[in-house]
């Protein structure tokens, strides 16, 4: 797939954005002798304003993407292919709708008003909006039910806000939404890595600003928030472990419908991301082993997930969560006894392998990294394998020294060497060591171009994981440009 960035369109972007918002605010000037005489009304102007201008910036963003549109149907739920879903409201039930995009707005539509969870992705939240309340329903919003801390569900959340709405989450959503904001200098660059869409800079737009996001109803592991409107019967479920500490789930006893965010991830079932390479705390595989026991208890007969469409059955449903609840607690047990055996995380992460009766996809999560990250959840950063993780000197501080006194030749023959042996990241590391002493060694960075497609070739076969393409894709990118760069 050709990935392309915001870069050569940044500035035609720029000024199309200053248009509109110059024409919101020559509209507002002009209806200002009104507004004077007329708060509400300037309020609902104002919102209106803000809802149009959001929308033409979305429309101007997915308008730079490259490769074409995609009806969703080939997508597994990689977020390259979900930025170019087209926004449209699908039916699920008589009551229960959803908003497609990079992530779905869900509405359950009452006789006494709305329900909604989930708000998208900033720039797609407008249009959501207006499409569910052009199709659906436009009566008061009651409730804004928020599944956890992320961007792409959180983003439209105040756009939906009305006098007297109700915002519902965990209470851990505040703590999560603190520290996502207050590492963003830092987690963007590497969300950008993995998903090439984004900007090459945060956003400094005022109308995309959405981290003044306070819960007026919390709810706290192992309790439910209950209520019922227009007839409708309503249980916001407590369920950590799956995309952080922050998740809830929303319950429809009467239709046994369970709207679910991201707690399966985008595909049902696949095995979950116990760890994310692009960056957060670590999840909780116990706590998410819970969740999944007290959510199969329920019976659903359809799931309603954040991203893509709805899974329908209630065998099939029961199947893949018991699947998944299986295949997690599989994992952290063999890491568990392993980690008592004495074994390394290194050591667990080649052997453990789910059982065929526990196979499921990994393009989302994988099951060595989760391994991973349930040994250092565990054990923490120091594997007890070297005295110098101890100190802030790392390998990579001698690998000039040690190319020096190797040699480019000799590094090269023993990367061939690794290659022709078909062991690739073998072959990367002592490319590393060649690179350090020589940034713009051209056979040194031959060898990691054909490395690292011997590893894209391997992941496209295997797992197809989503992240470990993205991020060879980032890795190859910049090999070919340091080797057009040769001075």
């Amino acid at each position: 797939m050709k990935m392309t960035t915001l870069r050569d369109k940044q500035g035609g972007e720029n000024g199309a954005i200053g248009k509109v918002l110059l024409a919101v605010v020559a509209a507002l000037a002009v209806a200002g002798a009104w507004l004077y005489f007329d708060e509400q009304a300037a309020a609902n102007l104002k919102k209106d304003a803000k809802l149009k201008a959001m929308e033409v910036i979305g429309d101007l963003a997915a308008n730079n993407l490259a490769g074409g549109s995609s009806d969703g149907e080939s997508t597994h739920g990689s977020a390259v292919d979900m930025i170019k879903l087209p926004i449209e409201v699908r039916k699920v039930t008589d009551n229960v709708f959803y908003a497609t995009g990079v992530a779905n707005t869900v509405m359950v539509a009452t006789d006494a008003g709305n329900i909604v969870f989930d708000s998208g992705l900033v720039i797609q939240a407008a249009k959501q909006l207006r499409l569910l309340k052009e199709e659906v329903s436009d009566e008061p919003v009651k409730y804004v039910i928020l599944s956890h801390s992320h961007a792409d569900h959180v983003g439209g959340a105040q756009l939906w806000l009305e006098q007297g709405t109700e915002i519902v989450a965990h209470r851990e959503f505040a703590e999560e939404l603190r520290y996502l904001n207050e590492l963003q200098p830092y987690l963007y660059g590497r969300n950008r890595t993995l998903f090439p869409w984004m900007p090459e800079q945060p956003g400094s737009i005022a109308l995309l600003e959405y981290d003044a996001i306070e819960p007026t109803i919390t709810v706290d592991d192992g309790d439910v928030y209950a209520f019922t409107l227009g007839g409708v019967e309503f249980q916001v479920i407590a369920a950590p472990g799956a995309e952080g500490a922050d998740n809830v789930v929303l319950w429809l006893p009467q239709q046994k419908v369970l709207i679910t965010g991201d707690f399966f991830g985008p595909q049902f079932p696949q095995f979950p991301n116990i760890f994310t390479m692009r960056g957060e705390k670590v999840r909780k595989p116990v706590e998410y082993v819970a969740s999944l026991d007290r959510l199969i208890a329920l019976g659903a007969d359809i799931i309603v997930p954040g991203h893509l469409g709805p899974t329908i059955g209630t065998a099939e449903i029961r199947a893949g969560m018991l699947r998944i609840r299986d295949a997690v607690q599989y994992v952290h047990d063999e890491t568990v006894a392993g980690m008592n055996a004495g074994q390394s995380v290194y050591q667990l992460m080649k052997e453990i392998k789910l059982p065929p009766h526990l196979d499921l996809v990994q393009n989302h999560g994988r099951v060595d990294w989760a391994v991973k990250s349930i040994w250092e959840y565990y054990a923490t950063w120091f594997h007890f394998d070297s005295t110098t993780e101890l100190y802030p000197v790392p390998a990579r501080e001698v690998y000039a020294d040690l190319a020096e006194a190797a040699g480019p030749e000799a590094l090269h023959s023993l990367a061939h060497h690794y290659l022709q042996q078909d062991e690739p990241v073998k072959a990367l590391h002592i490319l590393e060591v060649a690179l350090a002493g020589d940034p713009q060694d051209q056979s040194a960075l031959l060898l990691r171009e054909q490395a690292l497609l011997r590893l894209m070739a391997q992941a496209e076969a295997g797992t197809r994981n989503d992240y470990e393409i993205y991020w060879l894709k980032y890795r190859l990118a910049d090999t070919r440009a340091r080797r057009l760069a040769r001075p």
